[in-house]
């Protein structure tokens, strides 16, 4: 990593950062608005040349894989391109994977890319085949980020503002085993985790400790259950010291999903803690993955501590 590289930011004024759909299409208002909010922030925003795309088959992706997938190792190669946000989430993104070129992207300098949801595909990729730390935000591309002040303002910090290290908590904190526990923080959205698990090309990551980081939305208590058993099964959670849950918007009785969550993380013996202020919910958190953070579940609260990968 050269010394000019800020893999996690802050981004200069003036910076250029691409725009790239890598899972579903992109509502063209929404980008419009994007645009405008990442110029606010003195900012050169730069759509990929696919980003408005459809896919010719599947109308929930945004283009071919190819060409999603081109723009974003374009971008990411790109030495005038400074970040790169990942426009929204649904679906598609694992499907990149067997695209991407691997040995072009440890190639590059080093940028924040930015997203969450969906893009938990790339987060894994990118800490376990590019070696890089990312960022968990809000889509700047939707509605959940454009239309809620919280969660504008907290992408706002993580992308132009120096990082110092950083406490997460929230109001609805709560302590399911108590604890500390601290690692390189990993993970994002469970249906995603759970979806790559069994069939990742990538080299098995490097020994822990791992703090993991956990959330989902629009799934039923059920299957939040069947995602984590198959975590479990799979080894995932191998070098796991303490688990982070966020938010679970939509996914049924929070208190269901709570119960879920500590019936099935107990046995692991590690601290978890309940809600910590990002996922889907309103006023989410952007939070960086792939740096080492402390877990004290019996506050609880979750902090950032390692700044060296940050500058």
């Amino acid at each position: 990593m050269t010394s000019s590289a800020r893999p996690l930011g802050p981004l200069p004024t003036g910076a250029r950062v691409a725009l790239v759909a890598p899972a579903g299409p992109v509502v063209p208002e929404l980008v419009d608005r994007a645009s405008t909010l990442l110029r606010s922030w003195g900012l050169e925003p730069v759509e990929g040349r696919h980003l408005r795309g459809v896919h010719p088959r599947a109308s929930y992706l945004a283009g071919t894989d190819e060409g999603r997938a081109a723009d974003l190792v374009e971008a990411w190669c790109d030495p005038s391109i400074e970040g790169i946000f990942c426009v929204r989430g649904g679906y598609g993104s694992v499907r990149l994977l067997d695209h991407l070129d691997a040995t072009s992207l440890r190639s590059a300098r080093p940028k924040p890319l930015y997203g969450s949801s969906d893009v938990t595909a790339l987060h894994e990729y990118w800490r376990e085949v590019v070696g890089v730390p990312t960022w968990f935000t809000p889509m700047v591309g939707t509605l959940s980020l454009l239309d809620d002040p919280a969660a504008t303002a907290s992408l706002r910090r993580a992308v132009v503002e120096p990082f110092r290290a950083r406490v997460y908590s929230s109001e609805g904190a709560e302590t399911l085993i108590p604890g500390t526990a601290s690692g390189t923080l990993i993970g994002g959205t469970l249906t995603m985790l759970a979806m790559t698990a069994g069939t990742r090309s990538a080299p098995p990551r490097a020994p822990g400790p791992f703090v993991a980081l956990l959330e989902d939305v629009d799934e039923k208590p059920y299957r939040i259950d069947g995602l984590l058993v198959s975590l479990l099964r799979s080894g995932w959670f191998d070098g796991v010291t303490g688990v982070v849950l966020g938010s679970w918007l939509d996914c049924g009785q929070p208190e269901e999903v709570r119960a879920v969550c500590a019936e099935l993380l107990a046995p692991l013996g590690i601290p978890v803690a309940w809600e910590l202020g990002f996922g889907h919910a309103a006023a989410a958190e952007s939070v960086p993955l792939g740096v080492s953070a402390v877990l004290d579940a019996s506050i609880p609260s979750l902090t950032i501590v390692d700044t060296a990968t940050i500058h």
